[in-house]
């Protein structure tokens, strides 16, 4: 995916404020925070977006909530609450078109979400 924003993050062609990376999945601050805590975590497999996620996919996204698990305890939040986002197509506001869990917390979150 030679424009997709996450890929050439995943690629490290464009930098990150890296929290977590393993072999399936890189973890980054979002540069436009709507929280305290705001953190993408992105599959390095490029999946456009939920509609395009297959059977063989069900362990990697196994894996991201594992990761999203820990990350909400290293950054503290984990007691107080947190959301973790999936937008999902044009009304749904996916900005890019690769799967990727929005995870913010620090802050009282308000319903709906709008």
């Amino acid at each position: 995916m030679d424009e997709c924003i996450f890929c050439k993050i995943v690629a490290g062609e464009i930098p990150s404020s890296k929290l977590y990376e393993d072999d399936e999945v890189i973890a980054f601050r979002d540069i436009s925070p709507q929280a305290p805590v705001h953190v993408l975590v992105v599959p390095k497999k490029h999946i456009s977006g939920v509609n395009t996620i297959g059977p063989e996919d069900t362990g990697l996204l196994g894996h991201v909530f594992s990761v999203i698990q820990n990350l909400v305890c290293e950054l503290g939040v984990d007691e107080t609450g947190y959301r973790v986002v999936v937008n999902s197509g044009k009304d749904g506001q996916q900005s890019v078109p690769h799967l990727h869990f929005h995870v913010l917390g620090g802050r009282s979150m308000e319903w709906p979400p709008g």
